[in-house]
């Protein structure tokens, strides 16, 4: 749909032909820098209206980290109240949402400028985030090459613990009776616990360290999951190559709930993430390094090689029929 609205000026730098597409606009000034920016939002997913507003900040600035810079300038903030909550509950929650997500924009560095507010049937939260770098301080995405590797920085299957967290809570729940042959409450639970704090962290560090092992390209994982965002990625190279995927590393439990309770498509790689991992492309000499840096300023977090980057004349993705399933 938004193809056919032929939006743009074909000026768009780091995707093939300047085209609208990834995760930001990257434009040339009039003094010869560069403004990266994004947009994005996020809805109630989790049960706490601070750790909304702190995943909400982490996904909107996922973009920016996905194109190798290691700071944002500013960040506008999109606010929505909820009208359908008491008055005191909307305050409350509110002033939580806005919190969490001021909090992590101090940990990112920067800064909430301005924005808007609204009142909606929902609590919504995200904004529009700004780099300007010059042209040594980011990656553009379309550079990947025959060879590369493929680095995970976080696991998948964040829609698959949201939805059981949410079956488990929900009374007379016929998929969390269903759930309830394979998993645990406490399995559950863990479950959602290593979901939050996927979705809470900052790609920061991922983004930041592209530069020093000279990524050739990357994207961040989200809603169109993972096999989804590497088709886009393939697609906007300027070399003919396509992606293969050998490996989804996801939190634990989700591939049984996945196979046995409701298809999420986690297995086949379409099963939507929020503020997922960063997918870069880097030599395959680079990545050990980077992964094991990243680790290191992550606490402990693990990232993976993934997939190789291949010659494709159709610019085509796909996930390997051996591919490995991996529980962490």
């Amino acid at each position: 749909m938004l193809a056919s609205l032929q939006l743009g000026d074909g000026n768009n730098l780091g995707t093939r032909e300047g085209k609208i597409a990834l995760d930001c606009s990257v434009r040339e000034t009039k003094n010869g820098t560069y403004t990266i920016s994004t947009t994005d939002f996020f809805f109630p997913l989790v049960d706490n209206p601070y750790l909304q507003g702190r995943i909400g900040a982490a996904n909107v600035l996922s973009d920016l980290y996905a194109e190798g810079v290691d700071s944002c300038d500013f960040v506008l903030m999109l606010l929505a109240a909820c009208r359908d909550m008491p008055s005191e509950e909307r305050t409350i929650c509110t002033k939580e949402m806005v919190k969490g997500f001021s909090d992590a924009c101090d940990e990112a560095g920067t800064v909430v400028t301005g924005g808007q507010t609204v009142l909606n049937p929902w609590p919504v939260i995200g904004g529009v985030a700004t780099s300007v770098v010059t042209k040594e301080e980011f990656i553009p995405s379309d550079g990947a090459k025959v060879g590369d590797v493929v680095v995970l920085t976080k696991p998948l299957g964040t829609q698959v613990a949201v939805n059981v967290h949410q079956w488990k809570n929900s009374n007379g729940s016929k998929h969390w009776k269903s759930c309830s042959a394979h998993i645990t409450e406490d399995d559950a639970s863990r479950m959602m616990h290593e979901a939050v704090c996927s979705m809470a962290r900052l790609n920061k560090n991922a983004g930041s360290l592209m530069l020093k092992y000279k990524a050739h390209a990357a994207t961040d994982v989200t809603g169109f999951g993972i096999l989804g965002h590497a088709q886009n990625l393939s697609e906007n190279q300027d070399d003919f190559v396509g992606i293969e995927l050998h490996t989804l590393p996801c939190i634990e439990k989700t591939p049984v709930i996945n196979e046995h309770v409701f298809n999420f498509r986690l297995t086949i790689g379409y099963s939507a993430e929020t503020s997922g991992g960063l997918l870069v492309c880097m030599s395959p000499e680079a990545a050990p390094q980077y992964i094991e840096e990243l680790k290191k300023l992550d606490k402990g977090s693990d990232a993976w090689i993934v997939g190789n980057v291949v010659a494709s004349k159709e610019r085509k993705s796909i996930i390997t029929e051996d591919c490995k399933i991996l529980e962490v």
